[in-house]
């Protein structure tokens, strides 16, 4: 009998999930959630963050799994709020971002796909360019409603197929690639 899920993703966010999962379905990859809280360091660094977090998930959990973490870096704001944006965005929120920013509103995306089981730690990260609109659009949860990707005039709240484009698409579809890879090498 098969398992129902093949990994667990550990978050407190269950948007992030719910989009994970979805993602993960059209590879063939079955996602089970593990909702945790997860100390979060402070670092410059994504990948250190994600990493951190990763071991202190498979500590918890004991299973093997995914985290995720992403920024929204604002080349105005020398890169900020990056590897702060869930504090950034707890505290100031969409509308205190858009009251930062001046006449230069280009950003990115960078999402880092970190996998944790008892022998390995890997990390895969992605980037999406775009810029930040000048007023909130569409609902959506986080920086959706300000971001907008290159080559669109929407906002990934106002997008019906974010997941087939965005930052964490790009990440999770390497991470896809490398563990569907590693789970035919181990005959599975």
């Amino acid at each position: 009998m098969r398992k129902s899920f093949d990994l667990y993703f550990v978050s407190s966010n269950s948007h992030k999930y719910k989009e994970a999962k979805s993602i993960l379905d059209s590879f063939g990859i079955k996602l089970g959630f593990f909702k945790l809280s997860l100390e979060e360091i402070q670092s410059n660094s994504l990948r250190e963050i994600a990493e951190k977090k990763a071991k202190n998930a498979f500590l918890k959990c004991k299973k093997p799994l995914i985290i995720e973490d992403d920024g929204l870096f604002i080349d105005s704001l020398n890169g900020f709020p990056g590897p702060y944006s869930s504090y950034v965005f707890k505290t100031i929120g969409n509308k205190g971002i858009l009251k930062l920013i001046s006449l230069k509103r280009k950003a990115k995306f960078v999402s880092i796909i970190t996998y944790c089981d008892k022998k390995t730690l890997e990390s895969f990260d992605a980037k999406l360019d775009g810029t930040v609109s000048k007023l909130q659009k569409g609902k959506g949860w986080g920086y959706d409603p300000i971001f907008v990707p290159k080559n669109s005039r929407k906002t990934f709240a106002e997008i019906n197929n974010k997941n087939e484009s965005s930052h964490r698409f790009k990440a999770l579809k390497k991470f896809s690639n490398w563990y569907l890879h590693k789970m035919e090498s181990n005959g599975q």
